[in-house]
């Protein structure tokens, strides 16, 4: 798993901008002129970029964004196809693309494929005619029409146009691609916000972990307070504040003590519920923590990570999660596991997915999970819903969230009126 930089914007938050073309449309030397940096390997042989590159940078006003180089869309042989299907996979995390086009090629069916693919998910496409520096009578209208986008007619060696490329990124980029607030809608200026914060062997040394400190970032933004307490000191810490705190977020593995801790005036929840909602879809994930409930021994379980990371001791997603689940089921369920930057392609042979807290991926990714999963017609639930679903607490984990607890609440009457209807 790369490690970001303190200062930087970690890269789940940033504007990921893809760029497609056949092989040597000057798709590298694109990103090298949009960066002004060589940071990507330019060469005349085709089939040089060979798997996807991410390069962060800023775009301004856009801001912090993730340059995604990618391999010809129009490679060949069996490497080449294998090369074209992990291309055609960045879609699933891209929230604009930047299509590139050597007018000394020909234009047609790899084009048209792929804007129609992001059309189906809805990304926004900008067209670069490229080499305009040796082709100055390339028919920009032309390729216009044919593609059926708007197109910028650049030169990546001479950087020509690549200001107006820029503007029209920016024009084009879906002005909704930032994430919701973390917790920012639950607080209000002058509130306190109690993180409970548990220092185990899964902490990293001398740092917190990136959700914690992306909501202490958050609830700084909405001019709170942040008291940041080890699970042992919850207690003394509520007991000593002259005003009671608005929320208290905790990590997922404390959330009994914590909860025992917490007097039920005060809205608890957890990082993870908060990035279900951060860069998910937390409804659905709730419905996945019901489908828990279903679970009978023999079933098969996929646990799916957006990054890999060395195990610990009584690790969350190998160990800890899958005993407390087989606790529930009163059995033993068979487990699979994945990590890293897609999920298996046979998803339908699972009764549940539980996911971690997608902290090292975008919300576009997450949510196109989500989506894979409801399409495989599979419950999908993260690690933090899963833990309060079997640890008995889920309804106090959602006060913040209303309209989630409505959602329960009729999901719960309508499966009860099921059962009394199969009675009878």
């Amino acid at each position: 798993m790369s490690v970001e930089s303190l200062h930087e914007t970690p890269r789940g938050n940033r504007l990921h901008i893809a760029i497609f073309g056949r092989r040597n449309a000057g798709k590298s030397s694109l990103i090298n002129a949009l960066t002004n940096q060589e940071i990507a390997i330019v060469s005349s042989v085709p089939g040089t970029t060979a798997d996807p590159v991410y390069k962060s940078m800023e775009i301004l006003p856009i801001g912090p964004v993730v340059l995604i180089d990618t391999a010809g869309i129009d490679d060949v042989g069996e490497l080449g196809e294998l090369r074209i299907k992990k291309t055609i996979g960045v879609l699933d995390k891209s929230d604009l693309i930047v299509l590139v086009v050597d007018p000394g090629q020909d234009v047609g069916e790899y084009e048209l494929n792929l804007i129609s693919k992001a059309a189906g998910q809805g990304v926004p496409v900008v067209g670069v005619l490229n080499k305009i520096d040796v082709n100055p009578e390339a028919d920009q209208t032309g390729l216009e029409n044919k593609l059926g986008i708007k197109v910028v007619p650049v030169s990546a060696v001479t950087r020509q146009g690549i200001d107006n490329l820029k503007k029209e990124m920016i024009r084009t980029a879906p002005k909704d691609w930032t994430v919701p607030t973390i917790v920012g809608d639950l607080i209000k200026p002058g509130d306190t916000a109690v993180l409970v914060v548990p220092i185990d062997l899964a902490a990293p040394k001398g740092r917190l972990i990136l959700p914690q400190v992306q909501t202490i970032r958050d609830i700084l933004d909405n001019d709170a307070i942040a008291l940041v307490v080890k699970e042992k000191e919850l207690k003394r810490a509520l007991d000593g504040l002259a005003r009671k705190p608005r929320i208290v977020i905790t990590d997922s593995q404390v959330f009994q003590k914590v909860d025992a801790d917490t007097p039920p005036d005060i809205m608890m929840t957890s990082f993870s519920i908060l990035f279900a909602r951060y860069k998910g879809n937390l409804e659905t994930l709730v419905e996945g923590a019901m489908a828990a409930d279903d679970l009978k021994p023999g079933d098969k379980v996929l646990i799916a990570e957006a990054c890999t990371h060395h195990r610990v001791t009584d690790d969350i997603g190998t160990v800890k999660i899958p005993r407390w689940m087989c606790q529930k089921a009163g059995g033993e369920l068979e487990f699979n596991w994945s990590s890293g930057i897609r999920m298996p392609d046979d998803l339908g042979q699972y009764k549940l997915i539980v996911h971690c807290g997608a902290c090292m991926i975008n919300r576009k990714e997450m949510l196109h999970r989500i989506m894979q999963a409801t399409e495989a017609g599979v419950p999908i639930v993260n690690y933090g819903v899963l833990i309060a679903k079997v640890m008995g607490i889920l309804r106090r984990a959602l006060t913040p969230f209303p309209e989630i607890l409505r959602m329960l609440d009729t999901k719960v009457e309508f499966d009860s009126c099921k059962v009394r209807g199969l009675k009878s």
